[in-house]
C-alpha cells in the first residue's frame, strides 16, 4: 500500500497540473508516484482476485471443510 504522504502528494501535482503550473521535474515525479501507486493497486487486487473461491465448482464435503477453515480463522 502507498503510504499516506504518496497519495497527498500525487493530488497535490494533480492540482497543479489542473492550474497548469507543474515544472519539468515536477511532471516526473508525478509519472513516478502514479506509476508506484498503479503497481500497488495490481498487486492488492491480485492478491484479492486469488482469495476468490467458487463455490459452484465444489463438492458440499468441500464447501463444509472451506467453512470450518474460514470459521477457524477468524477465531
Amino acid at each position: 500500500m502507498l503510504s499516506k504522504e504518496k497519495i497527498e502528494r500525487i493530488n497535490e501535482l494533480a492540482r497543479k497540473q489542473k492550474a497548469g503550473e507543474l515544472t519539468k521535474e515536477e511532471k516526473n515525479e508525478q509519472s513516478r508516484l502514479r506509476a508506484e501507486y498503479l503497481e500497488s493497486f495490481r498487486k492488492s487486487f491480485r492478491q484479492q482476485l486469488e482469495n476468490v473461491h467458487f463455490v459452484e465448482d465444489m463438492t458440499e464435503e468441500e464447501i463444509m471443510l472451506f467453512k470450518e477453515e474460514k470459521i477457524e480463522i477468524k477465531e
